[in-house]
């Protein structure tokens, strides 16, 4: 009996022993191999995307998505792994992808992507297939494979368009960027990057936005509200069908306006309202254009042609875009004309001055309070009653 226990006594040492290895023997279960095997695995498939390995990049898992990658200009690409959900030989795993676009991205753009994996009976992990998490927009080379054309001072980067196309774009954003910098002044990138998909879906796809949230507007700009020098630089996504409809100046205008979000970004913030961010943007966008008041705000000038003056400058919520859109275009016509008087009446400096001075403020409340009082030397409802006056006179 003695001699039997002493070998269960060692059987049972080596079987502890070996499951050690394997799940832990007395002290819970041994660490999960996995998240490391599969952040090893984005590794090198980021490694090839920058070295523009097919090669290796097939030897990671699917090769869907790489040919869309060709034409980007890209500085930087990784992934890191911030969940991994395992079953058995498959697992979904959930990852930041940051990338820096070559000669525009300051920092990285951040996104959140999903992966699909699988492993082998060697035990190895592929990719088979990595797409947008649920709540994140798309990346345009995940509706195609993605084209680009670089400007003077531009990128375009479109999917589903001719080159010449592109070139259009990159043509109107070149004479966009001066335009901007001298009504704005010249401490910003002055560069844009351009993004146009194939289709009105393919822009709200990119946006995370259902299509009818954006139909007849024919782009918008996407950033951080705030960021600093050292943020990614804003993308100009376009709407193609609606650009489309416009003639040579309105897609002029409609450039010069996006890439004057692109120039007051780092002064833009949560105090500045929509009515001074779209009229600005407007006013630069129209300056120099040689529109009549009229020409430029038909809506408002149909309205106050029935009596109907604006009671009150435009609020955020009048610029929504699934909202009526005769309202919709006379709140920019009205921020526009706001725009248009302080420039004309304080000077184009001050217009400056003032829009800088509303986006340092701490918060909303209080601040266009504050920058009229000091800025331009009235009170709230002196400039309203100005604005009226002005509004009347312009378009009458």
């Amino acid at each position: 009996m003695a001699g039997r226990t002493r070998v269960s006594q060692v059987a049972v040492a080596a079987l502890c022993l070996l499951l050690a290895a394997l799940v832990g023997c007395g002290g819970g279960p041994a660490v999960d191999t996995a998240r490391a095997e599969v952040q090893s695995l984005l590794d090198r498939r980021a490694e090839a995307v920058l070295d523009r390995d097919a090669a290796a990049y097939a030897r990671t898992g699917t090769r869907d998505g790489f040919d869309n990658l060709r034409a980007v200009p890209l500085a930087d690409w990784s992934y890191r792994l911030t969940d991994l959900d395992r079953t058995g030989d498959r697992a979904t795993a959930a990852a930041d992808l940051s990338y820096r676009v070559d000669g525009h991205d300051r920092s990285p753009v951040v996104t959140a992507r999903t992966l699909s994996l699988s492993r082998d009976r060697d035990g190895h992990w592929s990719v088979e297939s990595d797409r947008p998490a649920e709540k994140s927009g798309q990346q345009l080379w995940d509706q195609g494979r993605a084209q680009a054309v670089r400007g003077e001072r531009s990128l375009v980067l479109g999917v589903g368009q001719s080159e010449e196309t592109l070139r259009d774009y990159a043509r109107l954003a070149d004479r966009a960027v001066p335009a901007v910098s001298d009504a704005w002044g010249s401490a910003w990138a002055r560069g844009v990057v351009v993004l146009v998909p194939e289709t009105l879906e393919g822009m709200a796809g990119l946006l995370g936005s259902p299509p009818s949230s954006y139909r007849g507007i024919a782009a918008v700009t996407t950033g951080a509200t705030g960021g600093g020098p050292r943020a990614p630089a804003d993308r100009v996504i376009v709407n193609p069908d609606a650009f489309g409809m416009l003639g040579d100046s309105g897609r002029q205008v409609v450039l010069t306006h996006e890439t004057a979000h692109v120039a007051t970004r780092a002064h833009t913030s949560a105090s500045t309202p929509l009515w001074l961010s779209e009229g600005y943007a407007d006013w630069v966008g129209y300056r120099g254009s040689g529109r009549t008041a009229a020409e430029a705000a038909p809506e408002l000038a149909h309205a106050v042609g029935r009596g109907e003056v604006p009671a009150a400058l435009p609020e955020d919520e009048d610029f929504g875009f699934t909202g009526d859109p005769e309202g919709l275009a006379r709140a920019y016509e009205g921020s526009w004309l706001a725009c248009r008087m302080i420039a004309e009446r304080w000077g184009e400096e001050k217009l400056g001055e003032f829009y800088r001075a509303v986006g340092a403020h701490e918060g909303r409340e209080g601040a266009v309070e504050d920058a009229m009082e000091r800025v331009l030397g009235v009170t709230p409802e002196e400039f309203t009653l100005r604005w009226r006056d002005f509004v009347r006179g312009a378009l009458r």
